[in-house]
């Protein structure tokens, strides 16, 4: 008989790092990554030798002193003797606030644009592909200076005064000025934490419940109510709380004092120009992507779904958008990012985020400028990656499940 063995192993040669597919891309990566660190070793160099040369050092102390400059719109407490620290987490949370603002109102407009754009009614799709074509093809930068002119019309506060004023107050709480919008301000009271609390926990336990419908739907086929159950269990548990709290969270009303409102909270018109503006120029974009999700979706499946009763607006929101979610989202990653780091226009209407905190008076006052623009790209970066990780977390729950 006769045996047969294994072919002697050809010992590994250093020309297989280049010829050989296996080792390939791993030694294209390993150069790359030398000659990356080579690079920033270099920079770092030479920054380093020019500053030695300057008598100059890369240092953050200057966070401590205070900023000496006031900042028109806040969320938190602060004076201009405040630290420059304190400055740049207020253009910090001003700029969150616009971004965040920003994409829920983009994300409306745009579902409603791009859902109109395929509409039937040849006014409404015409209408929705104007309002796309016109604010996608014009920079976002002169969207924001047009809005903010337009703000500039509205009446000051003094029309508001008088026994015939010229202006009202819109249902008695909110006065739309050319200082911007004064609206009703929560007041938080003793006890106001377990109201929040248990209004938190009745958002879970809709979450949950609506979770539990759908699972009980797919599994049988029976259909519980969401809607009016769903408003029960996150209403009545935080109202009955509120009572029995004593009513711990009252409303700060703005009233006319003088030449300006008194009370209640200012949105200015800085905010207000530049929300508006990254809203709808993002929400252009959006439409787009929204648009081109439904199409994506087989017209098989709108004429199947319309084949058992549903009507148009069900067939939309149960059938086709819940299909074209895995299209669209992908995309509109990017369109938040993009809405994120265009905040940073915020300047030219004098809207204080972080780049004209940190970026702009802190950096001009301390001639730290490495300092400071060495912190504005770790805040966009860790600020973009936090969004794209999010959402592509909500990508990979909705995308389609294979077996």
């Amino acid at each position: 008989m006769t045996a047969y063995s294994d072919p002697p192993k050809s010992s590994f040669q250093l020309s297989q790092l280049i010829h050989d597919t296996r080792y390939r891309s791993y030694t294209f990566q390993a150069i790359a990554l030398v000659l990356l660190l080579l690079g920033v070793g270099y920079l770092l160099s030479n920054l380093l030798g020019n500053l030695a040369a300057a008598g100059l050092n890369i240092s953050y102390d200057f966070l401590g002193k205070p900023a000496g400059y006031d900042i028109n719109q806040t969320l938190i407490d602060y004076t201009n003797q405040s630290s420059h620290w304190r400055a740049s987490i207020v253009g910090v949370l001003n700029t969150l606030l616009v971004a965040f603002l920003g994409c829920i109102t983009a994300t409306v407009l745009g579902v409603f644009a791009g859902v109109g754009r395929l509409s039937k009614n040849w006014l409404i799709a015409k209408l929705m592909s104007v309002y796309v074509e016109a604010f996608r093809n014009v920079p976002v930068l002169i969207w924001i200076l047009i809005i903010s002119t337009i703000v500039t019309i509205l009446p000051s506060p003094r029309a508001f005064k008088g026994e015939t004023p010229d202006a009202e107050m819109f249902l008695g709480l909110f006065a739309f000025t050319n200082r911007g919008i004064y609206a009703p301000k929560p007041v938080w009271l003793e006890g106001s934490g377990i109201v929040v609390a248990t209004f938190i926990i009745s958002v879970i336990a809709v979450f949950f419940y609506r979770r539990y419908a759908t699972k009980l739907l797919y599994a049988t086929g029976k259909m519980l109510p969401t809607g009016w159950p769903s408003l029960a269990i996150l209403l009545v548990p935080s109202i009955l709380m509120y009572f029995v709290m004593g009513r711990p969270i009252g409303v700060d009303i703005p009233e006319l004092g003088g030449f300006n409102f008194q009370g209640g909270m200012q949105l200015q018109r800085p905010l207000i120009a530049l929300w508006l503006a990254l809203s709808i120029y993002t929400g252009a974009f959006i439409a787009e992507n929204v648009r081109a999700g439904i199409q994506a979706i087989n017209r098989g499946q709108t004429e199947a779904a319309a084949s058992l009763g549903l009507r148009s607006g069900r067939i939309m929101s149960l059938v086709i958008l819940p299909q074209a979610l895995r299209v669209i989202i992908p995309p509109v990653i990017s369109q938040y990012l993009n809405l994120t780091k265009n905040s940073s226009l915020a300047i030219a209407v004098g809207y204080m985020d972080v780049t004209g905190t940190l970026g702009g008076i802190t950096l001009n006052q301390t001639g730290r400028a490495i300092e400071c623009i060495l912190m504005l790209m770790m805040f966009y970066l860790i600020i973009s990656l936090s969004i794209s990780a999010i959402m592509n977390a909500y990508n990979n729950r909705v995308k389609l499940k294979e077996r």
